[in-house]
């Protein structure tokens, strides 16, 4: 089959050609050296490479590369952070899914970081730039955009409020550093167990 016969709509199954005439790219799939769509959408048919693919008809958007998104650190490891990504920075959009990303130590900050754990807490809110969104969603808390927004005090759990040098729980008065973003404060933890993210209450 060629391109000019292919169907504007295909559907999961239907076939788009032979694994000699196109490569199978995203939406498709090869069995029995037959390509395949994955989803229901548009095929396409890269005229240069004869990668075919399949647009979704109601596709998920992608975060995209130099994107600033909030997220939520949800695991420390020795090497990288893993978190939940929430909402776009630019759109204030929820992100579809929540995603799952990381943050490898060596894009957590512009100097060197030993551990992680000294510059993030789980459950804080970070501000992150996408550095890559698919196939796996990679971030980057480098520049003064970017890390912490909001964070709880790891002894009461109250919100903490920044502070020169750092952190400071204006509950129970324990002191403690981040990776702050310029932009700390500006959102609000919302009560554990939601992933949504609130702008910051106006002053009493």
């Amino acid at each position: 089959m060629n391109a000019e016969e292919l169907p504007k709509l295909v559907v999961p199954g239907d076939l788009l050609g032979t694994a000699e005439e196109y490569v199978p790219g995203r939406g498709t799939y090869e069995y029995n050296g037959q390509v395949y769509a994955a989803l229901l959408g548009h095929p396409r048919i890269d005229s240069q490479t004869r990668l075919a693919t399949v647009e979704a008809l109601h596709a998920i958007p992608h975060l995209a590369e130099g994107e600033a998104v909030y997220a939520r650190v949800d695991e420390i490891k020795a090497a990288m952070l893993v978190v939940t990504v929430l909402r776009s920075a630019a759109t204030d959009r929820i992100v579809p899914g929540f995603p799952e990303g990381t943050i490898h130590i060596s894009k957590a900050k512009e100097s060197y970081v030993e551990e992680l754990g000294r510059e993030f807490a789980v459950g804080d809110l970070v501000k992150a730039e996408v550095l890559q969104g698919y196939p796996v969603v990679k971030l980057s808390t480098q520049g003064p955009p970017f890390g912490v927004v909001a964070a709880r005090c790891s002894d009461c759990h109250s919100p903490m409020t920044s502070r020169e040098g750092g952190l400071l729980c204006p509950r129970c008065g324990r002191k403690e550093h981040r990776k702050v973003s310029e932009d700390f404060g500006s959102i609000h933890l919302t009560p554990p167990g939601e992933p949504a993210l609130a702008e910051s209450p106006p002053d009493a």
